[in-house]
């Protein structure tokens, strides 16, 4: 698809009346992990407002039909959204699911679509009470920039609503998932937080201080602290952003230039959140910088990879064995974004790449072993990847007891 479709696309479904459910594909959204439930979670409240016919909690598994077209790839059928609620009669299920997409074949649960970007915009009919749906899987990074840049950057595991108004303006729905959120009132901010937006390591030091974790492993805490940074960094953003709203713009070009601005502020946070979380969890651990690793090192003239063990001056010096160098690179997807890290730190033929996407196809997986990375994901993500190269993934703590062992020799 030529990116004025995708342009086109963006301007056709931006209109009341629609609502954009968006989220990256996971491996049990896909046939990925080989799941015979394949077809995308969607949380039961979004489908009930989409399809209010599906809220029949007497009736098992209820169900609805509708028209599906996934624009990306022209393909055109006819789905099915089910409420799965047997758990409502003393078994397990309750949560609802769009299937009926025709296996494999589908570009929404195709393999290697697993964490592809991809956005679910539904028309609804008020007067017919009929709804439709739109969907755009993206193809590539270009695409998933494009929409990113409307609508702030999408994590693994998240997903967001929109609707919007007559202006076609977004609006977003936050959604708090966790049982005790990490938002915060303003009158629970520091006071210097309401003068100046605070830094990404100001926030990740007040996730720590809001989730300590002591005593849980790394990979808990990176999750758990990511989830918590991520509604910390939305209550502080609407603190900024929805005094300036309430009051009104006096031009377009002073409301491009706040939607802009708070753009480009989420896309920074995104941007350093993992790296700073993972720097965090080394000092825990009780690795020392400089000695034990070297964050943001320059490993050749232009060449910085996120981290370095044991340290950049190790890694300098042509005498210390290459067999005792290792490098880490952060990424909260993985996706197309894999390569990025191939030619960082020239002297380390397996690169370590850390990240938070949801699955992978095994395709993509052997396409990585190919390009020597070793993929290093938290133990609570393992389990969505395929049960063939399970095995073959480290864990974050893993990763870090191999660097224990190194047995870097101290000066």
């Amino acid at each position: 698809m030529a990116i004025a479709d995708l342009t086109d696309w963006i301007n056709t479904y931006t209109k009341p009346n629609i609502i954009w459910y968006v989220k990256r594909l996971s491996a049990n959204d896909t046939l990925a992990n080989g799941t015979h439930q394949a077809g995308p979670y969607v949380p039961k409240d979004i489908l009930f407002s989409v399809f209010p016919d599906l809220n029949r909690p007497e009736t098992e598994n209820p169900e609805v039909w509708f028209r599906v077209v996934i624009d990306s790839h022209l393909d055109v059928r006819t789905a099915r959204a089910v409420w799965y609620n047997n758990r409502l009669r003393g078994r397990t299920r309750n949560e609802a699911r769009l299937t009926n997409f025709g296996g494999a074949s589908s570009p929404l649960l195709d393999p290697e679509s697993t964490g592809a970007l991809t956005i679910f915009a539904f028309c609804m009919d008020e007067v017919s009470r009929k709804t439709e749906c739109h969907i755009w899987v993206c193809n590539n990074a270009i695409e998933e920039d494009i929409f990113e840049d409307r609508i702030g950057q999408i994590e693994p595991t998240k997903w967001k609503v929109w609707t919007f108004d007559d202006n076609a303006e977004f609006i977003q729905h936050p959604v708090c998932r966790d049982t005790v959120c990490c938002r915060l009132t303003r009158e629970e901010m520091p006071p210097e937080w309401l003068s100046n937006f605070p830094s990404g390591s100001d926030i990740i030091q007040k996730v720590i201080e809001l989730r300590p974790l002591s005593g849980q492993k790394p990979d808990i805490k990176i999750i758990k602290r990511r989830e918590c940074e991520y509604e910390l960094f939305q209550s502080i953003e609407e603190v900024y952003t929805v005094p300036l709203i309430s009051a009104g713009f006096n031009s377009v070009n002073e409301f491009i230039n706040c939607a802009q601005t708070v753009l480009q502020r989420r896309k920074a946070r995104s941007g350093r959140s993992l790296e700073l979380h993972t720097l965090n969890i080394f000092l825990e651990e009780g690795l020392t910088q400089g000695v034990d690793f070297s964050h943001q090192p320059e490993s050749e003239s232009g060449k910085k990879p996120d981290f370095l063990f044991p340290s950049q001056e190790a890694y300098r010096n042509t005498s210390f064995p290459a067999n005792k160098l290792r490098m880490l690179a952060v990424k909260t997807t993985c996706k197309d974004r894999w390569r990025q890290i191939l030619n960082e730190a020239d002297r380390i033929q397996t690169k370590h790449l850390l990240t938070l996407q949801e699955g992978l196809s095994v395709n993509q997986f052997r396409e990585m072993q190919e390009g020597n990375v070793k993929l290093v994901v938290p133990e609570l993500l393992i389990k969505s990847y395929p049960t063939q190269i399970q095995p073959e993934l480290q864990t974050f703590e893993s990763f870090i007891g191999d660097i224990r062992l190194l047995n870097v020799p101290r000066a």
